[in-house]
């Protein structure tokens, strides 16, 4: 009987793994090489007056520049270096926080997008999410969780106790 159970179970985790595997082939599209059109810019995200590269590809049209259109550095051409487009620009100092778009137009007809999140410490940006600040002073929910958790383990070692002395008896 147990040999039964065993095989079954085997066969049922083979069937689920076909399936998935099936779906997953059918919904897969195929990657030819050379055909993914892309763009992206480092550092992201950016302090306003620093340097960004650029780096993209436009498919099988690596040789021949193409052109990256953005608001927060205007327009930059992209040229062929080791099987990729690359570039260089200075995002303006006085540039404004914020995300912005990044273009990339080939001359295949080929295009791709990013965006590009731009930083200015001299003016405050988004923060990091920190919560409420409850626990930053006096006796805030920080505060109540660790007395609370330390009166829950004093009553289990009562409790514990209670069973070892109940159970001597």
């Amino acid at each position: 009987m147990r040999g039964l159970v065993s095989h079954r179970a085997l066969s049922a985790v083979l069937t689920v793994l076909g399936l998935v595997g099936a779906l997953v082939l059918m919904v897969a599209t195929p990657a030819r090489a050379g055909e993914n059109t892309f763009v992206e810019v480092t550092p992201n995200p950016a302090q306003a007056g620093t340097r960004v590269s650029i780096r993209a590809s436009c498919g099988n049209d690596n040789n021949r520049q193409a052109e990256v259109n953005s608001d927060a550095f205007g327009r930059v051409m992209l040229r062929p270096d080791n099987g990729f487009l690359t570039g260089a620009v200075t995002i303006p100092g006085n540039k404004q926080p914020g995300d912005y778009p990044v273009d990339l137009r080939c001359s295949n007809g080929n295009t791709a997008s990013t965006v590009l999140t731009v930083l200015n410490m001299a003016q405050p940006s988004k923060g990091p999410a920190t919560g409420g600040g409850g626990t930053a002073t006096g006796r805030g929910a920080g505060s109540l969780l660790l007395v609370g958790g330390l009166a829950a383990v004093a009553v289990v070692a009562g409790l514990s106790a209670r069973r070892r002395a109940g159970s001597r008896v």
